[in-house]
């Protein structure tokens, strides 16, 4: 594979000066010695105004001499080159990518919609210019397909009702994605001598046909969450409550009312509304 060529052609302002005086010249001494000749000067001078050469700030100009590679200007300013080169801009300023929205399958294979933003810019001329057709058209379909491939090697959420307990997530893991695609981008781009500064997923959702079905579960996993957390507490405060009242003698329970206790309790502290409270003016038997 051939390498970038760093070129510095000659001074553009000197070259400037050198080509008006050609072309100037040539037409005045024309006149004064009435001898067409001296037109050869402006017709050389008129040929040198087609080599010059304006490099602005973060771009380049990469130079070819019939179909050859003769190197890339990377400096800023005004330059002179042989007329017969061939100029191609290429900007190495960064450039901001912000990707369709995809459907794809997730590691599960649920439907979700998912997009990325790109950071690049263009580190290496030759491999921009010459080792593919369009590289800001191969920036846009290699994103997509790191995109695809990413979508399907980590799950969307974890479900823990089913077994999925993934580490990585594409909802959760927001780091671990990012550095994840960022590679994966960035092997597919280094053939066009392209740099990724950033990839990061820019929206991800539940596809339409599946999102209210997956709202509803995913509100179901953290009520039955929450009650898992709730039985476990009421069944440490009965236990302490019977624990208690065992140690300091107040009531002498057997186990049936012991029973009649901790379901009294457990219904109490698990229930979603508040207790009415009944009072027994007999005895505890009835």
């Amino acid at each position: 594979m051939k390498e970038e060529k760093i070129i510095k052609p000659a001074n553009g302002y000197l070259m400037l000066f050198i080509a008006l005086a050609l072309f100037i010249g040539g037409i005045l001494i024309s006149i004064k010695f009435e001898n067409p000749v001296y037109l050869m000067a402006t017709l050389a001078g008129f040929i040198s105004f087609f080599g010059f050469i304006l490099v602005n700030p973060n771009t380049s100009k990469v130079v070819l001499l019939f179909g050859k590679y003769v190197g890339t200007i990377k400096s800023n300013g005004l330059f002179w080159a042989n007329p017969l080169y061939k100029k191609r801009k290429i900007s190495l300023r960064a450039s901001n990518f912000d990707s369709e929205r995809l459907k794809v399958n997730d590691k599960l294979g649920n439907p979700i919609m998912i997009s990325t933003i790109l950071v690049w810019r263009v580190t290496n001329t030759y491999n921009a210019a010459f080792d593919v057709d369009n590289y800001e058209n191969f920036v846009r379909v290699q994103t997509d397909a790191a995109v695809r491939k990413l979508a399907s090697m980590y799950p969307y959420d974890n479900f823990a009702d089913e077994g999925h307990t993934e580490d990585i997530t594409l909802r959760s893991s927001v780091n671990e994605v990012s550095e994840a695609l960022e590679k994966e981008i960035e092997e597919r781009l280094a053939i066009a001598g392209i740099e990724v500064l950033e990839a990061r997923i820019g929206y991800l959702a539940y596809a339409q046909e599946i999102a209210s079905a997956m709202l509803k579960r995913q509100q179901a996993t953290a009520i039955v969450a929450a009650r898992h957390k709730i039985v476990e507490g009421a069944v440490s405060m009965v236990e302490m409550a019977i624990e208690e009242l065992g140690k300091k003698q107040i009531v002498d329970l057997d186990d049936e009312r012991k029973a009649a206790m901790v379901s009294n309790l457990m219904v109490i502290l698990c229930g979603d509304k508040e207790a009415s409270p009944v009072l027994n003016t007999g005895t505890l038997s009835h």
